[in-house]
């Protein structure tokens, strides 16, 4: 860092303060924001040295150091104009002492209550002697930077300098930017112009201000520092979702088409709709996986996006693709199961006891815990009630349910559990005959299956379950809830806690049988007598 002063004339008196500004070997200016002179102005007005001529605190031992190898790597002789316009070599914008102790001036203005700094602040880079252009760009709050410069250079690099320059008559032209968004984008961008390998100098940039500098080469027409911040793009990784929209959005808005479409493809491709093959080869993968914890975790994961694209794409867009690719896996899985369940079965007849770790009850677990992974997919994108319909026809299954012991054949009764949550929530609306044929014929294995789902199943919540099918059964014809409800209370009363508990949707149904009917009938006669009696005499 090259310590450079500040000239502030007060009633004769001239007092010099210190503000860092970065000079690399090449001419690479590192320009600080207003904010940052401020900020050091402020400092040394608040904190002001007593009776010391330099105001700076003594540089460190290593940073002094830093310093003098910096600038020892540098050229030191002065460019003249003739080496300046080789156009075939690129120069290496070299910074002597004049230089790197450029001039910063501040003017003085009426001060504000609550401000003791200046609110103007001019600085110069390079050496008028040996440059044959002015430069002078302006911020929006009287901030504002002179560069002494070569005129080749500029043209040569910029289509924006070569419109402005060209036809100039003799004398140092002078080039005013006025209403600059950007200054110390604008000074790095024109310091980059000196630079002989682009891509060196912005390895090191954050992306943030490598999008900076590449809005500016797009307006002064900077082709090469736009490939090169495109390239760094391209290359470096996005880190976080915001990152990435601010980089899209950027390459979206450039006018130039040269070099956008490799940072594009990142997040864009050629086919524009979702690919069915890869949602299937997805769904395909995850359900044969052999790995339990990585199964486990890849469906958390392919869950929440397949959510998170529910919410905020249209739906119409890509419906159309997941139900049918869901759906073929949904009934690839529904056939495995019964195929599995039948082979135990046959095992229970020949009088083979099965275990847990048999390779048949691990096939008929991994099966219907794929089946509930594909019906919360279904549940999601709310297209779950073809599966009911699926679900409720399956008799064959039902009848083989009870062939098998309890520790092998629960986990589709998770299934049946999930179904009546998700219709006494509303997330499916199954027709009235889907309703009671699922009623009918996955009620009672579910009930059979109770103790054992509330005792080994850790997601099992009974309450929620409970009031799932008392609201199931409540949507259904009144002939229908008597029937269900009367056989379920036959269960309750022999087996107590490890029945379902479904008194609330007992009462309301005994409400609608014995007391509604009397009170619709009272409140008919009422209203008949009140007609009669407000009759004409």
């Amino acid at each position: 860092m090259a310590e450079m002063g500040v000239n502030r004339s007060e009633k004769g008196d001239i007092k010099i303060q210190t503000v860092p500004i970065a000079v690399t070997p090449e001419g690479f200016w590192c320009c600080p924001t207003p904010a940052g002179f401020q900020k050091a102005l402020k400092t040394q007005a608040v904190n002001p040295p007593l009776n010391r001529p330099n105001l700076s605190s003594p540089p460190h031992k290593s940073s002094l150091h830093r310093k003098q190898t910096s600038f020892s790597d540098e050229k030191k002789p002065t460019l003249n104009r003739s080496k300046s316009a080789n156009s075939d070599e690129r120069k290496s914008f070299s910074v002597d002492s004049t230089i790197a102790n450029g001039c910063v001036t501040t003017e003085d203005v009426p001060k504000c209550k609550n401000e003791s700094l200046p609110r103007k602040l001019s600085i110069e880079f390079g050496d008028s002697s040996t440059c044959d252009t002015k430069v002078v760009v302006r911020g929006k709050h009287g901030f504002s930077v002179r560069l002494n410069v070569h005129k080749n250079v500029l043209m040569e690099s910029s289509s924006f300098f070569a419109a402005r320059l060209s036809g100039q008559g003799t004398g140092m032209p002078c080039l005013e930017i006025d209403d600059c968004d950007d200054v110390e984008m604008y000074v790095e961008t024109v310091g980059l112009m000196y630079c002989k390998h682009m891509k060196q100098r912005l390895i090191k940039q954050s992306v943030q201000r490598v999008l900076r500098i590449l809005k500016v080469a797009e307006t002064i027409g900077f082709r090469v520092c736009i490939q090169a911040c495109l390239d760094y793009l391209e290359a470096v990784p996005w880190v976080g979702e915001d990152e990435e929209e601010k980089v899209v959005s950027s390459v979206s808005r450039l006018r130039v088409d040269d070099g956008t479409n490799p940072v594009l493809k990142r997040v864009s491709s050629i086919v524009h709709e979702p690919p069915k093959d890869t949602l299937a080869h997805i769904l395909d993968l995850v359900l044969k996986s052999n790995d339990e914890r990585g199964r486990r975790e890849m469906k958390s994961t392919v869950l929440k996006l397949i959510g998170e694209s529910n919410r905020d794409s249209d739906k119409s867009a890509s419906a159309d693709i997941c139900c049918q690719t869901t759906y073929a896996s949904c009934r690839s899985c529904l056939e495995s199961l019964v195929v599995h369940f039948r082979q135990a079965a046959e095992t229970q007849i020949k009088g083979q006891p099965m275990h847990s770790k048999d390779p048949v009850a691990k096939q008929m677990a991994l099966a219907a815990d794929n089946l509930s992974w594909l019906l919360e997919i279904l549940a999601e994108r709310q297209m779950a009630d073809e599966f009911a319909l699926m679900w409720a026809r399956q008799q064959e299954l039902a009848a083989l349910h009870t062939k098998l012991p309890i520790m092998n054949r629960y986990h589709i009764s998770c299934i049946t559990a999930r179904l009546f949550v998700g219709i006494g929530k509303g997330e499916l609306l199954p027709s009235k005959d889907t309703r009671h044929m699922l009623l009918q014929t996955w009620l009672q294995p579910l009930i059979n299956d109770y103790t054992w789902l509330l005792h080994g199943c850790r997601s099992f919540d009974r309450n929620v379950v409970e009031e799932g099918i008392g609201r199931t059964i409540l949507t259904l014809p009144l002939e229908d809830q008597r029937s269900i409800l009367l056989s379920w209370m036959g269960c309750f009363l022999k087996a107590g806690d490890n029945c379902p508990n479904l008194q609330k949707a007992f009462e309301v149904w005994w409400r609608r049988t014995f007391i509604r009917p009397y009170a619709e009938a009272r409140v008919s006669r009422c209203r008949s007598n009140t007609s009669s009696a407000s009759g004409p005499l």
